[in-house]
């Protein structure tokens, strides 16, 4: 713990893109071998592999910090970015002085459009080290550095049931009602009615029930499908419209009679605020792996400001970003609850020397200074090599 010396300065940031085979790809098994596929009628690339960048950020006395960027689809392109323009402005600099080094870094792009995309990752990534780096130099973790944690243990729901039945996913939505789940999340899009018949099985199981539509929708179809789910008391409806649609958004808000979630897509407090600005959202869903934690916490008060409660996104982000959104969510006044990804938890451990703990009951805060988990370099290293 630094007592009154000069903290040592940042010597080297290194980038590990890596990608993991596992027995089931995140949102179930795709039934092709390509790397990359869509999954109609969603519009999104998927990776048959978990994909992502970790980004490690190490002083003069070898304190490392790691950060995690969300980068589901090419992890090569936002590790390019930290490489050629984030890293060689690091080198030198005390990495305890984190806001300031965010602000100077998100200048360097930030006249040529670039505060979105594989650039905003790339810095998600970075900042996330860099809050890591600074807690392991001062001995506390990243919710005592953003003053304080609201709560020790982080609420969630269960992200998805990738079955492709009705019967099946009740049956495993019966399976996670027996280990202590209250609420899960229903990955849809497939039809106005047949999402309905859908969240009716489901709802049988007495869990309660959001649903995601992957962007899939027209308004119209948008505002029947709102309709029918606030009828049968759905918690949510994620991503209902073209996520570029604020206007449409903002209809829908108007004309719901339940939460419409948005954010995802968002990277700062700008995109946010135009949202929030226009009531377009009723749940504000930040990403920290594509935000970063400095950008997290001006989001959340933007939404605490305007009595928006914050439910941070979580798909395919491994161990490193599991953990910074869970500092982020202690620390949050206005949070929701924190997205559980069952599939990708299992996976997250693969990169850390000790696994997370939690499941669909909830994520107690990790206890140690920085994110509180300690990344096992040897692993990541070998990972790194294969991809």
């Amino acid at each position: 713990m630094l007592q009154g010396r000069q903290p040592p300065s940042i010597t080297e940031v290194r980038c590990h893109p890596i990608k993991i085979r596992h027995v089931d790809a995140y949102l179930g098994t795709p039934a092709v071998e390509d790397r990359y596929f869509v999954r109609p009628p969603w519009k999104s690339l998927y990776s048959a592999r978990f994909e992502t960048l970790l980004v490690s950020v190490t002083c003069a006395d070898g304190t490392t910090g790691w950060g995690e960027a969300l980068a589901p689809v090419g992890p090569e392109i936002p590790a390019a970015v930290v490489e050629r323009l984030l890293a060689p402005v690091l080198i030198g600099e005390d990495p305890t002085r984190v806001r300031p080094l965010w602000h100077r870094l998100t200048g360097l792009m930030r006249e040529r459009g670039h505060l979105t995309g594989h650039q905003a990752d790339a810095l998600a990534a970075v900042d996330i080290a860099l809050w890591d780096l600074c807690g392991r130099l001062t001995g506390l973790s990243v919710a005592q550095l953003l003053g304080g944690a609201f709560r020790e243990v982080i609420p969630v729901y269960v992200s998805g049931l990738p079955r492709p039945s009705d019967a099946e996913r009740v049956r495993l939505a019966q399976e996670w009602a027996a280990k202590g789940a209250t609420k899960v999340k229903l990955h849809l899009g497939y039809g106005v009615d047949k999402d309905l018949s859908t969240v009716d099985a489901v709802l049988s199981t007495g869990l309660g029930v959001a649903v995601d539509a992957h962007w899939v929708y027209s308004p119209p179809e948008a505002v029947r499908l709102a309709r029918g789910l606030a009828e049968r008391g759905v918690l949510f409806l994620e991503a209902p419209l073209a996520p570029e649609d604020v206007e449409g958004h903002r209809d829908l808000c108007a004309r719901a009679a339940l939460p419409i979630a948005v954010g995802e897509t968002l990277r700062h407090r700008y995109e946010f605020a135009d949202w929030l600005g226009r009531r377009a959202l009723h749940l504000a869903q930040p990403d920290v792996g594509r935000t970063g934690i400095t950008e997290l916490m001006a989001i959340g008060e933007l939404a605490a400001a305007h009595h928006v409660p914050v439910a941070p996104h979580h798909s395919t982000g491994l161990g490193v970003a599991l953990a910074a959104g869970l500092q982020v969510s202690a620390a949050l006044p206005n949070l929701a609850c924190f997205e559980y990804q069952p599939t990708t938890c299992e996976v997250a451990s693969k990169i850390l020397r000790n696994p997370l703990a939690g499941d669909a009951t909830g994520f107690p805060l990790p206890a140690g200074p920085g994110l509180g988990v300690e990344v096992d370099r040897d692993v990541v290293t070998a990972l790194a090599k294969e991809s």
